[in-house]
């Protein structure tokens, strides 16, 4: 299936779900009575956004029809986009975005190795957007559990932590944490749709846990940012640590993740941890 063909069925679901979670009192309208649906009707995202029901209709339908930005901006306002949402609403649609997405260069030089080396004790990692492992230090490995990069297909971290077993993912706080992950993962496939390396690893992803499918299916958009985020280790137990990405030139797409401790007892555990790694490699 071509790419476009497969961004209009995404394109449908996306302006589906957008337009189920906002509620008539969002928009200062009536509830009416015998409502089935959930949010917004078609009709009144349409009258609210100032264009015909049939355009709206087919456009949810995703029918190969054209559309302007400003029509597109008068979408996203009735059904309260954030920046993120609107992005990938541009990009389903094919329509030109303000900042479009530049071609991701995966080769890493060894500066980057270099920086990421000079982090320790502080864990460190390169993703692209897809949550493939580019690069990373000793530390990440050691909290992580990860092995050494593997010189064939690239180790992806949202793989390790929706195949491991529960009682073994080095993320606590599944339940809040995984769907914000899939969320900026989904912000990321706005513009790689119908890409067949995309397709596959959503597909097998998918196939492989029942949780990624049904977080992967609800829809939700979200850029990633800094967050404090739990982990557990079999040695030195529960650390708290905030992660900051911060963009590498020449690498649009791909970022780097630094994790800092939250607080001195998390700083003092991973600093042994580390310590003790060193001195029995």
């Amino acid at each position: 299936m071509g790419t476009t063909q497969r961004r209009r069925p995404e394109l449908a679901a996306f302006l589906r779900t957008r337009r189920a979670r906002v509620t008539p009192h969002d928009v200062g309208m009536p509830p009416g009575f015998r409502r089935r649906t959930p949010g917004l009707r078609r009709e009144e995202v349409a009258q609210l956004s100032g264009v015909g029901v049939t355009w709206y209709t087919w456009l949810e339908q995703g029918r190969p029809i054209n559309a302007s930005a400003q029509v597109l901006d008068a979408v996203a306002r009735t059904l309260r986009l954030d920046a993120p949402e609107r992005e990938h609403l541009y990009h389903l649609a094919e329509v030109p975005y303000a900042h479009p997405p530049e071609v991701i260069t995966q080769s890493l030089g060894p500066e980057i190795q270099g920086i990421l080396d000079a982090l320790d004790p502080r864990p460190a990692v390169v993703y692209n957007a897809r949550y493939d492992i580019l690069a990373t230090n000793a530390p990440y490995r050691t909290v992580f559990w990860l092995e050494p990069l593997p010189p064939g297909p690239m180790a992806n971290a949202l793989w390790k932590l929706f195949t491991v077993p529960e009682e073994e993912c080095p993320l606590l706080h599944r339940e809040t944490e995984l769907p914000v992950m899939v969320a900026t993962l989904r912000s990321a496939y706005g513009v790689h749709t119908g890409e067949p390396a995309w397709e596959d690893f959503i597909r097998g992803l998918s196939a492989a846990s029942p949780l990624f499918r049904r977080l992967w299916e609800s829809g939700d958009v979200a850029e990633p940012g800094r967050r404090v985020k739990a982990f557990r280790h079999a040695e030195a137990g529960e650390m708290r640590m905030t992660s900051v990405s911060l963009s590498v030139n020449g690498m649009p797409e791909c970022r780097m993740v630094v994790y800092t401790p939250a607080d001195e007892e998390t700083r003092r555990r991973a600093e042994a941890l580390t310590a003790t790694k060193k001195s029995h490699p």
